[in-house]
């Protein structure tokens, strides 16, 4: 009860501070008389703005919808792909979070990659299913208008999470005229979407609504039905604008679970199949989000609602061969936070960038169940949580000549937590605090290019109920809390060119220590704090417009990464990709046919520490085709146009099927969807 006095008490002194320190932000809002009539303005971003002079480092940038326009998506969590060298997988049903991959780094569902919507963190601590739950079902594709990213853990303002990369979604304020569009395809998919905006009240009304069915190809209906909405209100006083936004997202889905491969290889399943046939789930998400900013300063508050009841079964039979190993993972939470900062210039060589951020997650609940065929048999663990965290952030940039321009940052992170566990030797309460020093330079080559040396220090949480845990829930063995703070240390060199804002090449050499990696267990369905890491690797990016209307983008990676402290023969990391490729080719002209094509290539990755098994690359080429008049756009999608049988995802673990005597080790995997094709109409009004 204190606890949770103490989070409201903090949250209003916060709340206090933000409304009240920037006073300058509402000193020049015009009385009605001063009215003045707003311009209606519609600015396409792209990768090719230039970013020489004000990016820290070479593995930062912005993509804008008109890069990602054309791309075709096969679902929303790809969407994050337009990072360079970012990969989004999935291993479950399409209502889930995706995994995701970067750097070498197998995320699980986001881990060490941040990502936030309008100034909100979108990652779940202490989520029932993954530390870091990153899900963007909820994100609508077309109204995003830019997607601002950063590798490394070189940015102070950034914290949990970051260590692998970062990045920021944000909405378009306005559309130029309203419209709806229609998709059908493969498998049953249907998607609907209505957008819109209007003046009103000297501000402007964004509103979008999606609505998504699909079965996709397995056995086992997928039946998803989703729903999105999102409203906006952006209003602009002179030189300072007030943005409030409203997001709701609701999704029902049933999963086909990764399936073992001797099922497979026997003939007895096909590759669509599924062994447990009651698996799937349940998620919503509320949003609520107020921003105000101009050049000085930026502050902004958010409160979500969120809940999901998701059912795996990952070992069949193994554990109980009566009534299956199925478990129900159950998530209720009230998230609330803000944020504030502030930039001035000290000197004419000095800026001066700070600020602070609160969040606290209030979580109700979060359980794991066995079941059976969705009806609970028992309670394995319930938790209720209260987690505060307080960040604050000072950077200095230096002008110390005309061509070299120096970084310096710090960064402190600071927690405190409650756990009431059912098994009450498994509550606790505690705390902890990081701190982040960080150092860039950035040194101008000619009239094109910059090169960066970048060090940082980062960190990712540990689920805290793993900071107090005693005993194991089923085994009631004793077992070693973790420490809540995993701290990384990551350092790089880059070189990026931009030439008369049509092409952008940049190259960067990485290196990324972390005291402690958090892998997946395929056998438990959860992530485990392991050994320590080091990666190391070479990254290329290049974003080249060919003429007005053609687009060139390549990415490529190549990453070493191995666990530290163990022996040569045991030092791979499972499901730690060391090559990525990604290359597009677009034509898009503002009216008549666009076309784009896609090719990803992923590479093999170890399953198993000696890398005694491994899984094979997988090559996914994508292409769209439409044409565009004035009020009319139709499309075509075509995806894995190859119709490549690779893996999606695949873990090493053992299993047991109902048919079977005993547990067997075998490669468990989720297949890359067949060829499939999506058909569009739009119509602007």
């Amino acid at each position: 009860m204190y606890g949770c006095c103490l989070n409201y008490l903090t949250f209003i002194c916060f709340l206090t501070l933000v409304l009240l320190c920037p006073s300058s932000l509402f000193a020049e809002i015009p009385s009605d008389q001063d009215e003045e009539v707003l311009i209606e303005e519609i600015v396409v971003y792209g990768r090719s703005l230039t970013q020489k002079g004000s990016s820290k480092s070479a593995s930062e940038g912005l993509v804008g919808y008109s890069d990602f326009s054309t791309r075709p998506i096969e679902r929303v969590g790809e969407f994050v792909e337009v990072v360079p060298g970012m990969v989004a997988t999935q291993h479950s049903g399409e209502g889930k979070a995706n995994q995701y991959f970067l750097r070498g780094m197998n995320l699980d569902h986001g881990t060490d990659f941040s990502a936030f919507f309008m100034g909100m963190p979108i990652n779940m601590r202490s989520h029932a299913h993954g530390q870091g739950y990153l899900d963007l079902n909820f994100l609508i594709p077309e109204i995003i208008s830019t997607v601002r990213f950063a590798k490394g853990p070189y940015r102070a303002d950034r914290g949990d999470f970051s260590t692998a990369g970062t990045t920021t979604f944000s909405v378009y304020e306005e559309v130029a005229s309203p419209y709806i569009k229609v998709e059908v395809g493969s498998d049953n998919y249907s998607r609907s979407l209505a957008v819109g905006s209007l003046d009103l009240n000297r501000g402007v009304m964004l509103s979008a609504l999606e609505v998504m069915k699909s079965d996709g190809p397995w056995v086992l209906p997928a039946d998803v039905d989703k729903v999105n909405f999102l409203t906006q209100y952006t209003l602009d006083l002179h030189e300072t604008q007030i943005k409030t936004a409203l997001t709701v997202y609701d999704n029902n889905w049933n999963s086909t679970d990764q399936i073992p491969q001797r099922q497979v290889l026997s003939g007895a399943m096909g590759r669509f199949g599924f062994v447990d046939p009651s698996l799937g789930g349940d998620s919503s998400r509320l949003n609520m989000l107020f921003e105000v900013s101009n050049d000085s300063y930026s502050t902004g508050l958010y409160l979500s609602r969120y809940k999901l009841n998701l059912f795996g079964n990952f070992t069949y039979f193994q554990e109980d061969p009566l009534n299956g190993d199925a478990h129900e993972q159950v998530d209720r939470r009230w998230i609330y936070g803000g944020h504030f900062e502030f930039q001035r210039e000290l000197t004419s060589r000095i800026n001066l960038r700070a600020g602070a951020d609160m969040r606290s997650d209030q979580i109700g609940e979060v359980s794991l169940h066995a079941v059976e065929n969705r009806i609970r048999l028992g309670l394995v663990r319930q938790d209720s949580v209260d987690w505060l965290s307080l960040g604050v952030f000072s950077e200095l940039e230096i002008d110390i000549s005309d061509r070299l321009r120096s970084f310096l940052g710090i960064r402190l992170d600071y927690s405190d937590y409650n756990v009431l566990a059912n098994l009450s030797d498994n509550s606790g309460k505690g705390s902890d605090d990081i701190w982040l020093p960080s150092i860039g330079f950035a040194y101008e080559v000619g009239s094109f290019g910059e090169l960066y040396l970048n060090w940082g220090k980062g960190f990712h949480s540990n689920d805290v109920r793993g900071a107090t845990i005693a005993f194991d829930p089923l085994s009631n063995y004793e077992l070693e809390p973790v420490v809540l703070f995993s701290g990384q240390d990551g350092a790089e060199v880059g070189y990026r060119v931009e030439r008369d804002d049509d092409l952008v090449l940049s190259l960067a050499y990485f290196w990324l220590q972390s005291d402690s990696e958090l892998i997946f267990a395929g056998d438990s369905g959860g992530t485990e704090a392991s050994d320590g890491s080091e990666r190391s690797g070479l990254e290329l990016a290049l974003f080249w417009e060919l003429n007005s209307n053609w687009v060139l983008d390549l990415t490529g990676s190549i990453v070493d990464s191995k666990f530290v402290a163990v022996g040569a023969k045991f030092d791979h990391i499972p499901n730690a990709h060391g090559r990525v490729i990604s290359m597009g080719l677009t034509h898009a002209p503002v009216l008549g046919w666009n076309w784009s094509m896609r090719v990803r290539h992923f590479g093999d990755a170890a399953l198993v520490e000696d890398d005694s098994i491994n899984y094979p690359s997988t090559t996914i080429i994508n292409m769209g085709l439409s044409y565009k008049t004035d009020r009319w756009t139709a499309g075509v999608d075509l995806f894995n146009l190859a119709d490549s049988e690779h893996y999606d995802i695949a873990y090493w673990y053992s299993s047991r099927l109902l048919s079977e005597v005993s547990p067997v080790e075998d490669i468990h995997f989720h297949p890359v969807n067949p060829r499939s094709i999506r058909v569009g109409l739009e119509y602007r009004f």
